[in-house]
């Protein structure tokens, strides 16, 4: 039951020195790092990365173009050109500066991940999550102001996605293969090795 997630620490987590912060949480959950880097992502990695259909592209273009029109802004283009430049906004910010790509391995990892960060929209993340208590954007205020929502933080939403996204960032060998103590205590069935 072991999973590998994929976790991207964006620019602006970067920019805000939250790095620390923010991987402590996952360390304290008992989620064990695997991988770990620093570096500036390219276009073609967060394209790949980013591996969306038509259908996702129209359906995010329909939430721009309600935003815009809440707004009172004009609509210029279809809505799946909207939701296209969402996947370019991304790449836009994701690559605007260093950020920390690593992956954990545990018990559910995506799952226990995707449930630490927080809802994608940082305005809807409840308090306690990374999204919920360190940033305020939200998606209809990037949509009027025509960029990436600032959300700090990328993870795997299942852990076949994690898998996909993971061979994008890292090569096999840069994935650490070790045990920690703290496994012991989460998953040893017996707990025998405890007392000397």
């Amino acid at each position: 039951m072991i999973e590998r997630s994929l976790i991207i620490l964006k620019p602006d987590a970067v920019q805000r020195s939250l790095i620390g912060e923010i991987i402590a949480r996952f360390e304290r959950k008992g989620l064990k790092v695997t991988g770990l880097k620093l570096a500036v992502a390219t276009e073609e990695q967060v394209f790949a990365h980013y591996n969306k259909d038509d259908a996702w592209f129209l359906k995010k273009g329909e939430g721009v173009v309600k935003d815009r029109e809440s707004a009172g802004l004009p609509i210029e283009k279809e809505a799946i050109e909207y939701g296209r430049d969402i996947i370019g906004g991304i790449a836009k910010y994701i690559t605007a500066g260093p950020v920390v790509m690593m992956v954990v391995e545990g018990h559910k990892a995506t799952a226990v991940v995707t449930k630490l960060v927080g809802e994608t929209e940082p305005a809807e993340a409840e308090v306690g999550t990374i999204r919920g208590d360190y940033t305020i954007d939200s998606y209809s205020l990037s949509a009027i102001d025509d960029r990436a929502v600032r959300n700090l933080v990328h993870c795997s939403e299942d852990a076949e996605e994690g898998k996909r996204e993971t061979a994008i960032w890292f090569n096999e060998d840069e994935l650490m293969k070790y045990s920690i103590i703290q496994e012991k205590i989460m998953y040893d069935v017996n707990l025998d090795g405890i007392m000397e």
